[in-house]
């Protein structure tokens, strides 16, 4: 599937990337401050959206930006996990 045929992924490519990076930022701010296994559903779910945004968008990515999407992924998952543990 191609990213340009989702008419939601038509949308999020218009909207602005700093605007989307500093929402992000808060939201992973919010959840490493918030104690309990809340904040780590928190990082699980920003997990699961990067995980469906990376598998929507995988054969259009150049394989040095897999492999570092992947690490950042998994690291990302390590630390919720640890918080939810």
């Amino acid at each position: 599937m191609q990213p340009t045929q989702s008419p939601l992924l038509a949308r999020l490519a218009r909207v602005n990337p700093t605007a989307v990076f500093l929402a992000t930022l808060a939201l992973v701010l919010v959840a490493l401050f918030t104690p309990g296994p809340a904040g780590g559903l928190l990082l699980l779910l920003l997990a699961g959206l990067l995980g469906w945004l990376m598998t929507v968008t995988w054969a259009v990515q150049r394989p040095a930006t897999r492999v570092l999407r992947l690490v950042m992924l998994t690291l990302l998952i390590a630390v919720a996990l640890a918080k939810v543990l």
